[in-house]
């Protein structure tokens, strides 16, 4: 069988998928999109080459051997952005975990090892296929080498034989060395002649041959200016033909057998697609999420209770309230167990519900319960009509606070972590999809009673840990009463007016017919909007746009195509609109439509407590948080949030800027503390600090900068990162940054000593201790470091924000309790809480919500709170 060499160019893909697709990122904040489109292609690759051997030549760094020919070599070039460097090393563990080889050598870039890996293969007459974006190696194309360029988009490829490259050139593939010495390079820096382009350099070679004949010839040549610029950049051609000169002689010493691939997906690579969240890619390789555990349980001894007494219910007693799936609000309990000093008890749901032995003893709060997620238990038996108190540890909270990088959403998961084996995952149990069903009586008890029993276990443990990090506080004093505060937030749920969200949906169809309309008149034709072929073919085929990008079916037309062709055509913007309108109508209001409960017409969002590291809640089923509401359309469907009852209001207060309030108190920036006290516009501060203006001489273009970089920073944002929001230059970001970070010296060294502080702790906390692990602060690997330090920086910035709006809403509850309101408190989206109240009771909210949110907690600056309220969630914002 005729062995297949695969070679493919690194930093070539590794580029073109990170400019490919958006800044993406995990749950973790690691950015892959890099990672997630260089996996996308070598999955191609792999199912449509079948090679036999595989290598991933990657550049060794800066300088190379032709940097002794030419010093100003790949000179110009920008730097690569951070975001892109962050995540090679995880595209290295990639192919690691793939089992495929990646090399590099030093003072030699990739071109060459592919180069001489692919001499070495022919002469042994193996079939080879290179893949690169960089048409150089067309050089390298011979009677066994292929080169596959990418084309647009990331797994698009167009492959070169000779033939392939005669036609499109006009000459052998040993010829592009001699055109890039008359036409150059701009990418490599390899000036070759000035004046002459790839047109120009072709018609040469076609009439002599080669670089040198064309040099020879001058006389020859038609033109004063050609011949002028050929005889006075002589030296510089030859010197650009050699510098594209692929070296086929490396010192490349990694032999053949190391470079053999074995097909399949090995386990390494599954966890590392896990790791990075490419839910996509484990579908398309048909893993399932969990590996079956081995059912060699130890046995338990338990009691299943048809008449509960007291006895059954000391206290302390972990509870186990058992669901089947992760909406809670959709679903009915199996069954119950408790685990205490007495021994270990399942009772039937009707069992339980029923006994008013067990209903005063969940509503009793001196009797202490240990649950896994306290929410869950809290809502669960609200729907039976059962008030739960007395929840005094939550396992899973405890859990996300003592390992908040690690998933903890699966009892028995985290049970392993911590060395106890005697319990089951629930996938195991109850299977998945569609083979999930609930089992007999007698193995469901079985199950049950494990988790009631690991919970005890658990307890003991983890709170010897979080008061040895510190962390009890936040845990005993926040996160718990929290969870119990955001329990009955979902129980109430939030009242929807479906009529209005009905006639909403039939005003946008009516808006999108018309648009679709305006859109075919312009276009001149009838089309399907929706498909990107049609329109494709409208737009730069039949209105001659400028083509920005293809896709392997035709044009691209995403998101970022049409943004660029904004101000080419009137039809772009009716598009996009178009398009945003859709998204409305199906995503919002449809879906918003389906999950009302009709019974009610109330939404029970379900508020994530244990999920983002920085500590901040996350809305599910429906998502609430993600409302869009910066088009006006999408605004309105706040219209639809009503409040519960006839005569009552939506009150609505959020924090202002609370993020860079935290900032100026953990840095004690003296300037950003300044503009807080004085009560200045922040972002017209930071324009005149750092544009050296007075206030009245800030436009609104330098305000919009000094915003973008003020929430940049927090954010740990790079000069390319604020290049994209702001639409300049990475040079005039870069500058910017700078100019801000001496206008505001202290905040600068806020970012050096948190990372000083993180490299020795290996840490970073918030206001109220949560910690945010940060292993590969010291790895000797720059990109991960590097990461790891811009993570170190936000934080604790992001994360104390977060906390301060925990502690209000804990703060709230108790006032309202307290004050004997009516008023309830309905949801929290970011910064913002939005309650429903009487109206008589609105004058003393306006009093009372500033001031427990402004004091939740102290800070050198003023926190600000502002509030709005009406018949509507609309009308309160």
């Amino acid at each position: 069988m005729l062995e297949k060499l695969i070679l493919i160019d690194g930093n070539s893909i590794a580029f073109r998928a990170f400019f490919a697709l958006p800044l993406l990122s995990n749950e973790k904040g690691i950015y892959t999109n890099a990672v997630y489109g260089f996996t996308q292609m070598l999955l191609k690759i792999l199912e449509d080459e079948k090679p036999s051997q595989m290598l991933v030549a990657f550049d060794a760094g800066k300088t190379t051997f032709r940097h002794k020919t030419f010093k100003e070599y790949k000179g110009g070039r920008q730097k690569t952005p951070p975001e892109l460097s962050e995540q090679l090393p995880y595209i290295h563990e990639l192919l690691d975990a793939m089992g495929i080889a990646h090399y590099e050598v030093e003072q030699y870039e990739a071109d060459d090892i592919i180069g001489t890996l692919a001499r070495q293969a022919q002469d042994k007459n193996w079939e080879v296929n290179v893949f690169t974006g960089d048409k150089d190696l067309l050089q390298l194309v011979d009677e066994n080498v292929k080169v596959s360029l990418t084309k647009k988009g990331i797994t698009e490829v167009e492959a070169y034989d000779i033939a392939a490259v005669a036609e499109r050139y006009g000459f052998s593939p040993e010829k592009i060395t001699d055109m890039k010495g008359l036409m150059g390079d701009s990418s490599d820096n390899i000036p070759g002649v000035p004046g002459i382009g790839e047109k120009t350099a072709l018609k040469l070679l076609k009439q002599f041959g080669s670089l040198e004949k064309v040099l020879d010839s001058i006389d020859e040549i038609s033109g004063k200016k050609m011949k002028e610029r050929l005889e006075e950049n002589r030296e510089q051609a030859e010197m650009s033909k050699k510098l594209a000169v692929i070296e086929r002689e490396a010192p490349v010493d990694i032999g053949f057998d190391k470079l053999a691939y074995q097909d399949g997906i090995p386990v390494a690579a599954v966890n590392l697609f896990k790791e990075l969240g490419f839910k996509s890619l484990l579908e398309r390789i048909g893993v399932e999420d969990a590996a079956q555990e081995e059912q060699d349980l130890e046995d338990l001894d338990f009691t299943i209770v048809e008449h509960i007494e007291d006895k059954h219910l000391a206290s302390p007693s972990s509870l186990v309230v058992e669901v089947l799936n992760e909406n809670y609000h959709t679903e009915k309990i199996l069954g119950f167990a408790v685990a205490n000093e007495n021994g270990r008890f399942f009772f039937q749901t009707e069992t339980a519900v029923h006994s008013d032995v067990f209903r005063k003893w969940t509503e009793d709060p001196n009797a202490e319960k240990i649950a896994f997620d306290a929410k869950q238990v809290v809502v669960s038996l609200r729907h039976e009509g059962i008030a739960l108190e007395g929840v005094t540890f939550g396992v899973q909270m405890a859990s996300y606070l003592l390992n908040p990088s690690e998933a903890n959403d699966d009892l028995a998961q985290i049970a392993r972590r911590s060395g106890y084996k005697h319990v089951s995952s629930d996938e195991a149990v109850y299977g998945k999809g569609a083979k999930q069903q609930v089992p007999d009586k007698n193995t469901l008890a079985d199950h049950l009673i494990r988790k009631a029993d690991v919970l005890n276990h658990l307890k003991e443990k983890f709170t010897d840990e979080l008061k040895a990090n510190d962390q009890y506080s936040l845990f005993d004093d926040l996160e718990m009463p929290l969870s119990v505060v955001l329990g009955e937030m979902e129980s109430y749920g939030v009242e929807v007016d479906v009529s209005r969200l009905e006639e909403m949906g039939e005003e946008l169809k009516e808006r999108l017919e018309q648009i679709e309309k305006e859109i075919h008149e312009l276009a001149g034709v009838n089309f399907n909007i929706n498909s990107p072929k049609q329109l494709g073919e409208i737009l730069f085929d039949k209105l001659n746009l400028p083509v920005i990008k293809k896709t392997k079916t035709g044009y691209s037309t995403s998101a970022d195509v049409l943004d660029k062709l904004q101000d080419k055509h009137e039809i772009i913007p009716k598009i996009l609109l178009y398009r945003q309108l859709g998204k409305l109508e199906s995503t919002y209001i449809e879906g918003l439509l389906k999950v009302v409960h009709r019974d009610s017409s109330k939404i029970h969002t379900r508020f994530n407590q244990v999920l983002a590291q920085t500590g901040r809640l996350s809305s599910v089923d429906p998502n609430l948080q993600n409302i869009p509401i910066r088009l006006e359309e999408g605004r309105k469907i706040r219209q639809a949030f009503i409040p519960s009852k006839p005569g009552w209001l939506m009150f609505a207060a959020d924090y202002s800027q609370i993020e860079l309030r935290v900032l100026a108190h953990v840095s004690g920036d003296e300037n950003l503390m300044e503009a807080f006290r004085e009560e200045m516009d922040v972002h017209t501060k930071t324009a005149m600090d750092v544009f050296h203006v007075s206030a009245d001489e800030v436009d609104g273009n330098m305000r919009r900068h000094a915003k973008a970089v003020n929430f940049g920073i927090v954010y740990g944002i790079s000069d390319y990162g604020l290049s994209q929001s702001l639409g300049i230059t990475r040079k005039e970001a870069g500058e910017f940054i700078e100019r801000y970070l001496e206008s505001y010296p202290n905040v600068k060294k806020y970012m050096e000593d948190i990372v000083e502080s993180a490299r020795r702790d290996g840490y970073v906390t918030t206001m109220l201790h949560r910690r945010r692990y940060l292993p590969e602060i010291t790895s000797r690997n720059f990109n991960r470091r590097s990461f790891a330090e811009r993570t170190a920086m936000n934080t604790p910035i992001q994360g104390s924000a977060a906390d301060i709006i925990k502690k209000a809403m804990v703060d709230m509850a108790e006032r309202l309790e307290k004050e004997e309101l009516e008023t309830r408190m309905l949801l929290q989206v970011h910064d913002e809480l939005i309650f429903e109240a009487p109206e008589n009771e609105i004058e003393r909210l306006k009093k009372i919500v500033p001031e427990v949110m402004e004091n939740a907690v102290e800070l050198s600056v003023p926190l600000k709170v502002d509030y709005e309220y009406g018949p509507t969630w609309y009308d309160a914002k």
